[in-house]
């Protein structure tokens, strides 16, 4: 069986507040850097739209007569207005619409973003905080001093629980700040960010929920 270390969680003041258990099967993995990289590479490759796509010569519009007679000229001899040398001519060999997805195993994904939670965790770059102190209505400056305090990177990744509105609402213009709910981690955002900072909910239910799934296999 998996053993387990302790991690502490502060509250919205920025003291103790208890630990949770950092379970060796996610947090306490090696990290495989080249795995991550093909994994991350793929998951970028996969954003492109892959939309670009330039005109050939039967694809622009002007004339096709010839621009003037073949011979006599003491010029080279010249088809059409639409060719590539001509200005407004199409394009040769130029961009096609394509997919840029690159086909990679599930098993390959969850290993990179356990190989990179547990160099966060090694690192001591791995939060977790009860909560923000927020009760009533959103509070930017609020959220801006608390993280200034608990994960002071240039760049933060924060990790919420779905239903946790005000947080996502009082850090949304904080531009060192990403947000995600716990279901949508992933190795990218991870490999980006500085700091990693899970609300309390939040690492319970990505606990529970990589649990679940080991247990399925």
């Amino acid at each position: 069986m998996a053993t387990a270390t302790k991690l502490e969680v502060f509250d919205a003041k920025g003291k103790k507040a208890g630990s949770v258990d950092l379970p060796e099967a996610i947090f306490g993995a090696e990290t495989n850097v080249p795995l991550i990289h093909q994994v991350v590479t793929a998951q970028l490759a996969a954003a492109r739209q892959g939309t670009h796509k330039t005109k050939t010569r039967g694809e622009r519009s002007g004339s096709g007569v010839k621009p003037f007679k073949q011979k006599g000229t003491g010029r080279a001899r010249q088809g059409s207005v639409r060719m590539p040398q001509h200005r407004g001519g199409g394009i040769v060999h130029g961009p096609v619409p394509r997919d840029y997805s690159q086909r990679t195993p599930k098993k390959m994904i969850a290993a990179a973003l356990v190989g990179l939670l547990s160099d966060r965790a090694r690192a001591n770059r791995l939060h977790v905080v009860e909560g923000f102190g927020i009760a009533d209505k959103p509070s930017t400056k609020t959220a801006r001093e608390f993280l200034a305090q608990v994960a002071p990177g240039n760049r933060v990744l924060l990790v919420v629980d779905r239903e946790d509105v005000l947080t996502v609402l009082s850090v949304q213009n904080l531009p060192n700040v990403h947000v995600l709910f716990h279901d949508q981690l992933n190795a990218y955002d991870v490999v980006v960010s500085d700091d990693l900072v899970f609300t309390k909910a939040a690492f319970d239910a990505f606990v529970e929920g990589r649990a679940a799934k080991e247990d399925s296999k």
